[in-house]
């Protein structure tokens, strides 16, 4: 081999060997030293010093420039070339393919939680919503679907399913948006949410370990499109739901209802059972959501036994009375009936 091939060999081999040893340094670094080389993610990192994954290195939930091959090493060159090109840097945020990116590192360390979703109804795909040709054909796709269904995307209602009427065949404007879940971990979790550390209790007085316990923090959020931010459970408002002869509808004092509320809502005028309202009334007035939904699988099967020990005051097994509980098609929906809709002719003493 010439000399000069040598030189340019070893020269080519030093610079592979450096940018690795750069490459091992960054991503081993602690974030003061490298993350926060941009000063925009100060925010982010505060939180992330206060929260429940304070302990858990950047990478893990969101990945290094080689942890996804060429889709990581090209979207951190992405980054790296608009932070030197651009000016202003206020809309810093998770775009969707991050947040699914995110999500799957999620399931790394919540796999039960990562499962219990899988089988939700949360786990709906952009097709599952998008071309569901009995909504589509009574309610036309338009902008506010998104919040909720898509709360990530990158773009307008058009840009996801065409056409926007009520007569079809509609279709997804990108087939990779085909298989792609709509509403994903982080609409719900922020991860970068307060934490706090736990507390070994006084064994020595059973009543702090059951009755003078500190209350957790809620681990839930609302992601508002629109804010690009995600608002505490506690801070949502409480909805106020009422009949339609205007009574107000006692509702739960658990401000993760709060957070279910904000996609299973009533229409304009809060009125209880329209548009996608779910808010508990009748015999189970003043119930919320995750009395009876299991919190990530929403599985309501053992719900009916916490609170009824066999029987019903009726005398009746509740899991076998008309509801939708036990029948899908009973004219008795499970979150509105009461006593009056079986008892026609007057409720029993």
């Amino acid at each position: 081999m010439k000399k000069p091939v040598k030189i340019l060999v070893v020269l080519l081999l030093s610079l592979l060997a450096g940018c690795w040893i750069f490459y091992f340094s960054w991503s081993h670094a602690s974030p003061e030293k490298s993350c926060l080389s941009c000063h925009e993610l100060q925010t982010a990192y505060d939180d992330w010093t206060i929260s429940s994954h304070r302990d858990i290195r950047c990478e893990k939930c969101h990945g290094t420039a080689l942890s996804s091959g060429w889709h990581s090493l090209s979207e951190k060159a992405g980054m790296v070339f608009s932070h030197i090109t651009r000016k202003h840097h206020e809309d810093m945020y998770l775009n969707e393919g991050q947040v699914l990116d995110v999500m799957l590192r999620c399931r790394n360390c919540h796999e039960n939680e990562y499962a219990g979703w899988v089988e939700s109804g949360h786990s709906a795909t952009y097709m599952d919503i998008f071309l569901n040709e009995r909504h589509n054909s009574i309610e036309q796709p338009y902008e506010d679907c998104l919040r909720c269904h898509g709360m990530f995307f990158d773009g307008s209602i058009a840009d996801v399913v065409q056409p926007l009427d009520t007569q079809g065949r509609w279709s997804l404007v990108d087939e990779e948006l085909n298989d792609r879940p709509v509403i994903p971990c982080l609409t719900c979790h922020h991860i970068h949410s307060q934490g706090i550390v736990a507390q070994r209790p006084d064994h020595s007085d059973p009543t702090k370990i059951s009755y003078q316990r500190e209350p957790r923090l809620i681990k839930a959020s609302f992601y508002d499109r629109r804010e690009i931010y995600h608002f505490a459970a506690e801070d949502l408002p409480i909805l106020r739901v009422v009949e339609k002869s205007g009574q107000e509808i006692m509702s739960a004092d658990d401000a993760r209802q709060r957070l279910c509320v904000q996609c299973h809502a009533p229409n304009a005028f809060h009125q209880a059972g329209t548009g996608d309202d779910r808010t508990p009334r009748g015999v189970h007035e003043g119930f919320g959501c995750l009395a009876c939904h299991e919190t990530h699988t929403h599985d309501t099967r053992q719900s009916c036994g916490q609170c009824h020990p066999i029987l019903s005051n009726c005398g009746l097994d509740v899991k076998t009375m008309n509801t939708t509980f036990y029948n899908p098609d009973s004219p008795h929906n499970i979150h509105f009936v009461t006593c009056q809709d079986c008892h026609t002719e007057g409720v029993p003493r």
